[in-house]
């Protein structure tokens, strides 16, 4: 009797998560909450940036001189990488909610629709990175 029962695999610790490789789907999933979390923890700087570029022609000349001084002790190429994360974020934020509501419409839940979903959020959202990043650090 005890040959034909399977063992079970006992408690996973930390260390065996490693050995695991989530599908992509998963990884864009945990990215969504991480990308809003990232927007939520970012507000107030995207609150100031928003008040600072629209109060005055003065306050709109020292919000774009942030960009290429700084700000502080901080260089501009770092304030540069903030928005480029900023932007990433919101994209990656915007393009796999779009995708969840369009797989809770149409109600496409298989494994090859969840992948090739993926495939196509992540491609629009790091292109779209890219180019808005490009304009962001003056490429074109």
């Amino acid at each position: 009797m005890a040959d034909t029962l399977k063992q079970r695999p006992g408690p996973m610790r930390l260390i065996d998560a490693t050995q695991y490789r989530l599908p992509l789907a998963a990884k864009l999933s945990i990215l969504h909450r991480a990308s809003g979390i990232v927007m939520f923890l970012l507000l107030p700087f995207i609150i100031w940036m928003f008040d600072t570029s629209v109060s005055s022609e003065v306050s709109y000349e020292t919000f774009t001189s942030i960009f290429t001084i700084g700000y502080g002790p901080l260089p501009g190429v770092l304030v540069k990488l903030v928005v480029l994360g900023l932007i990433w974020s919101y994209l990656h934020h915007f393009c796999a909610g779009v995708r969840h509501l369009w797989m809770d419409a149409t109600h496409s839940v298989s494994k090859e629709q969840g992948h090739s979903s993926a495939v196509i959020s992540f491609a629009v959202s790091l292109l779209l990175t890219v180019a808005l990043g490009a304009k962001l650090f003056g490429l074109f």
